[in-house]
Formats: structure tokens, C-alpha cells, sequence
């Protein structure tokens, strides 16, 4: 027998956005997803690499980075009508 697959609801979904201060793609990527997931009802967080060193290690050459359910969405631009795909 094969597994149903069943996609998560959007409260069960998690979008985090990964930023430093003083940065405008940024805030350009903060307020795409506050659209989207406001519109979709998925919750996020934001985390600033400036507060963790391991953050910092892996992403500094690439922020902003948007993270779904923990895995690499984009980074340096956030597409509204991508990641309203990738939560669809």
C-alpha cells in the first residue's frame, strides 16, 4: 500500500524569514511575506544573523534567505507569486 499524501494546512506550515538590520532587500522580503502568509494564514517568524553565529555561518553571503517548514525556499529576492506557490 502507498502512503496518501496529504499536504499541511496553513497554520501548520511555518515561513521564516532570515535577515540582518540596516538591510533593504530585507525589508523588501518582510513585506512579501507578511502579504503572502497574512493572506494564506501561515505563521513566521523572523531571525537576525546578527543574534546567531550559526545563522550567521551559513547565510551571510545570501540574505535574505526564506526558509519553508525549516528548508531553503530563495534568497536575496522573494518572489510573492513563488512562495504563495510553495504554501499553496
Amino acid at each position: 500500500m502507498s502512503p496518501i499524501f496529504r499536504r499541511k494546512a496553513p497554520q501548520d506550515r511555518l515561513v521564516t524569514l532570515i535577515r540582518k538590520p540596516g538591510c533593504h532587500l530585507c525589508d523588501d522580503a518582510q513585506i512579501v511575506v507578511e502579504k503572502v502568509c497574512g493572506e494564506l494564514g501561515v505563521p513566521w517568524e523572523q531571525k537576525d544573523i546578527s543574534q546567531d553565529e550559526e545563522l550567521n555561518r551559513r547565510y551571510w553571503e545570501q540574505i535574505p534567505v526564506v526558509l519553508v517548514d525549516g528548508a531553503q525556499h530563495t534568497f536575496w529576492r522573494v518572489s510573492e507569486e513563488r512562495l504563495r506557490k510553495a504554501l499553496a
